[in-house]
């Protein structure tokens, strides 16, 4: 039982970690304008095949270093997904910026359609998948049983925490984060201050899809299969991550997504595969209604 609740752990931390650079994009976009980027899980889903494509390509080439391969991976990934958050934020947020609340909403969700149409018109509806770059394990005897924790496992949380990172420093220590702190905090004070809040926007978008194509590649390696809708379900549960940590909040966004990663893989082990996404959600119910700003998010004032 030991074994089983440790592996458990295990794959709930690679999964939520994953969640939680997701739901970086969700958090980061609503901080910024107070707005749900519901296309954000199409742009994963889109990095999956980017990265599956620069996969093959690689390959053929003859490139079968694995560090090689991966981070000609990662970085191509990276790369073609930001444009793909740039053309997003433009097409859909920027021309109904100054509008009502309801229509960006309304664009993003017909983004999300249209991304998923595109991509299964492209690349078929069949079910795709990469096959296993990284062979091996590392096995640990508890009890009677053991514990196994697989080589790309352990990548997978490297990189994801080197990402959360990487742009917690970008946040914190450089000029770009300094400007998207001061947008989020007041967009017509920025502004008025010499901060081009528009440039800033488009910022937070290509590094939400950067985070999201970072977690694409990982689920890809993690799973090897994906389709055209597999960024819906994973962009609600990053969603509910997002929520469930303080939405605003990248620290909230992360330890949202490790929760909901573990929460889920609990319930799977001990109880019922079938049913932990109605765990997940009745999980995060119960937290929004003894703290409803979320574990690390802020309370709301209302203004009178």
């Amino acid at each position: 039982m030991d074994g089983i609740i440790l592996q458990q752990l295990i794959n709930g931390l690679t999964l939520g970690s994953v969640y939680g650079l997701i739901a970086i994009g969700y958090t980061m976009v609503y901080g910024i304008i107070g707005m749900i980027n519901f296309a954000h899980g199409e742009v994963y889903m889109i990095s999956a095949y980017i990265a599956a494509i620069t996969l093959a390509i690689l390959a053929f080439f003859g490139l079968e270093s694995f560090p090689l391969l991966i981070l000609g991976t990662l970085l191509f990934t990276i790369a073609v997904t930001g444009v793909y958050g740039f053309v997003i934020e433009r097409i859909a947020y920027k021309p109904l910026r100054n509008s009502t609340r309801l229509a960006p909403l309304i664009s993003a969700i017909g983004m999300s359609l249209i991304l998923q149409n595109y991509v299964q018109l492209s690349q078929g509806a069949r079910q795709q998948g990469v096959p296993t770059l990284l062979d091996g394990a590392l096995k640990f005897h508890i009890g009677d049983g053991f514990v196994q924790l697989t080589y790309t496992k352990v990548f997978i949380l490297v990189a994801a925490f080197i990402g959360m990172g990487v742009l917690t420093y970008i946040i914190q220590r450089t000029k770009l984060g300094r400007m998207c702190r001061a947008t989020q905090q007041d967009r017509k004070m920025a502004s008025i201050l010499g901060i081009n809040t528009d440039r800033v926007i488009s910022y937070v978008f290509v590094i939400g899809a950067a985070m999201a194509a970072l977690a694409g590649v990982l689920i890809t390696m993690n799973y090897g299969t994906f389709d055209f809708y597999a960024g819906f379900i994973i962009g609600i549960k990053a969603f509910t991550a997002a929520v469930l940590g303080g939405i605003g909040s990248l620290p909230g966004a992360m330890l949202g997504g490790i929760i909901l990663g573990i929460a889920e893989a609990q319930f799977s082990g001990m109880v019922n595969t079938d049913y932990k996404d109605v765990f997940s959600f009745s999980l995060l119910v119960l937290i929004l209604i003894f703290r409803p700003q979320g574990l690390l998010g802020r309370p709301h004032v209302a203004k009178v």
